[in-house]
């Protein structure tokens, strides 16, 4: 039986067939699912890979980075969500799965989410820490106003630093507070602030909203405006209820605009009010020295040295006298100690004067020579003892003194000393030394006498 081949599909022809279905039919596009998020992973794409599960079922999802750039939070494993997007199959893998265009939290406001993400990342980077932050000047000169210049805040503001310190100025940098272009309003008028740099305070803020109307504050260029604004910052967005993140990151936060005006400068009536409670201090103060000073100045006018003061130069006087008899007295002892001093230095040098210690060295010398010559000649007389003795003792050994006694000595023809008949030979010359001369001979014949136990 032979097989037809041609009925049988392909995996790559049924998968596309399947997903064909899928795209064509109207239910599976545009659908909106709820489901909790597991196994995300964020790829360096900027692609979004997910499960959505609930108790019974799950499903692959995608979300393109084309999609996900306007989530205003971060999905994380465990969070419900709401999701809007098409069912598709995946051809490689032969799998179904929702393709995400929309997202936002089940239960949770999206923009509230992102509010305490955001408000948890900066935390962890310092932001909120209190040793960063700037104090606020006492006494400002120019005050900066970062608003609407239309809204009920920048009035409120305004006639506050008006009322309470008149002498400061004020300084209005337009800002949109509320919409898409918001935030980089403000972050440019944070700038410009700063560009100018002669203002010593600086209030930013609106009046109050929905979340969204002041969601411009949440953002996180404007809170790095803030950290890095050298202009002291006091935040007063909304009413006291509401907190935004540039309320944790500014210098100082005020509940309200009109409050953000009096924590901004000092009242005048208060400053007033202080300045004449210190001018009757000082009064009072000058009173109680000028009275101490004459009661001093009475007592002075009343002391012994001012009714009687020729006693007290008098007195010196005389101190000086005595001082000045003993630095007389001084000086003269002092000159006595060096001029004796002087003399036994005159005495030193004479001593040690070159010709006086060359006629002594003078003497020692013929000194010396008389005792050297003493001792050689002592010395010559001995030696001259010693050589007799030896002259007499080598004259008693020497053999020539032998010869008197009727000896004498043999020589061979080599002029060595013959003191055996072992020695010479028959023919041999030979030299005999007498007392008074020398003899020639030759060797007629040679006896060897036996050893007879004498050495």
């Amino acid at each position: 039986m032979t097989l037809d081949q041609s009925r049988y599909l392909t995996v790559q022809a049924l998968t596309k067939y399947i997903k064909r279905k899928f795209d064509k039919d109207p239910h599976l596009s545009n659908l909106y699912v709820k489901g909790e998020i597991s196994n995300f992973k964020q790829h360096s794409s900027g692609h979004m890979y997910f499960t959505l599960k609930d108790d019974k079922s799950r499903i692959l999802s995608v979300m393109f980075s084309s999609s996900n750039q306007t989530l205003k939070f971060r999905p994380e494993n465990g969070m419900n969500v709401l999701i809007r997007g098409d069912i598709s199959v995946y051809e490689s893998g032969g799998q179904y799965q929702i393709y995400v265009k929309e997202m936002q939290p089940d239960g949770i406001g999206e923009l509230y989410l992102a509010y305490e993400q955001l408000k948890e990342k900066l935390e962890k980077a310092g932001y909120f820490e209190q040793s960063r932050k700037q104090v606020i000047p006492k006494f400002p000169k120019r005050i900066a106003v970062v608003t609407s210049p239309t809204g009920a805040a920048i009035r409120d503001i305004i006639t506050t630093i008006k009322r309470r310190y008149p002498i400061g100025e004020i300084l209005v940098f337009p800002a949109l507070v509320q919409g898409e272009q918001a935030a980089g309003s403000i972050v440019k008028a944070i700038k410009q602030v700063n560009e100018r740099g002669n203002c010593d305070v600086l209030i930013m803020g609106r009046g109050g909203g929905s979340i969204e109307e002041l969601w411009a504050f949440n953002e996180e260029v404007v809170a790095k405006a803030i950290v890095e604004s050298e202009v002291p910052i006091i935040s007063a967005v909304g009413h006291e209820t509401d907190f935004t993140i540039a309320d944790f990151v500014a210098d100082l936060r005020a509940p309200t605009p009109t409050a953000a005006g009096e924590l901004a400068v000092p009242n005048i009536d208060d400053l007033l009010e202080r300045i004449m409670n210190r001018q009757l201090r000082l009064i009072k103060g000058f009173k109680t020295k000028l009275q101490g000073e004459r009661h001093r100045l009475n007592s002075l006018s009343k002391s012994y040295a001012l009714r009687n003061p020729h006693l007290l130069y008098q007195q010196k006087v005389e101190h000086v006298d005595r001082l000045t008899d003993q630095l007389q007295k001084s000086i003269t002892l002092h000159v006595k100690q060096q001029s004796d001093q002087l003399h036994q230095i005159q005495s030193r040098l004479l001593r040690v004067h070159p010709s006086q210690i060359i006629k002594i060295q003078q003497e020692r010398v013929l000194f010396l020579q008389n005792q050297v010559g003493k001792q050689f000649k002592q010395v010559l007389k001995e030696k001259g003892h010693r050589f007799q003795s030896a002259v007499s003792t080598l004259h008693a050994l020497s053999p020539l003194k032998i010869m008197d006694r009727g000896y004498s000595l043999v020589y061979g023809d080599e002029g060595n000393l013959i003191k055996s008949s072992s020695q010479v030979k028959t023919g041999d010359r030979i030299e005999i030394n007498v007392k008074d001369g020398k003899i020639q001979c030759e060797v007629e014949s040679v006896e060897e006498r036996e050893n007879d136990g004498e050495s």
